[in-house]
């Protein structure tokens, strides 16, 4: 069964990306935590991460820490945080996000019905801080197009 997230990958749905490499992407979260809360997912479906092989769960935890800066260097936040929950979207997923306390990583206040343009505005804000930290991966990837 194709998930959401390989629908999203493929074009089929619209992702608002922010990194791309061949074995992984990286989304904005469409219920954000916090502005630049950030999907980390490899192209190919995987449900759990412990079913990941050790490359490809390390390639993912790169991604996520390139993540990490940026959105630390973005949002001027002392931390990035990072969470495998793996209960949403049987597709193995980091959620990466910029935080200042435990608080932030509290899914039950993820905004649900997040306004578009402040989705494209914290898209395009973290693409210009992973571009300005040196990650030629970044940018606007649209699939299909």
């Amino acid at each position: 069964m194709t998930t959401l997230f390989s629908r999203i990958i493929a074009g089929e749905l619209p992702g608002r990306f922010v990194w791309q490499d061949p074995e992984i992407v990286a989304f904005l979260s469409i219920a954000p935590l916090r502005p630049g809360h950030t999907l980390v997912v490899p192209r190919r479906e995987i449900d759990r991460w412990t079913d990941a092989d050790g490359a490809l769960l390390a390639r993912c935890f790169e991604v996520a820490q390139a993540i990490g800066q940026g959105v630390q260097r973005a949002w001027n936040a002392p931390r990035a945080g990072l969470v495998i929950a793996g209960f949403e979207v049987p597709h193995l997923h980091i959620h990466v996000a910029p935080v200042w306390d435990m608080s932030d990583f509290d899914f039950s206040k993820a905004k649900q019905e997040e306004d578009q343009s402040a989705l494209d505005e914290a898209a395009a804000k973290l693409r210009a801080a992973l571009l300005e930290l040196g990650f030629e991966q970044a940018g606007d990837f649209r699939p299909g197009a």
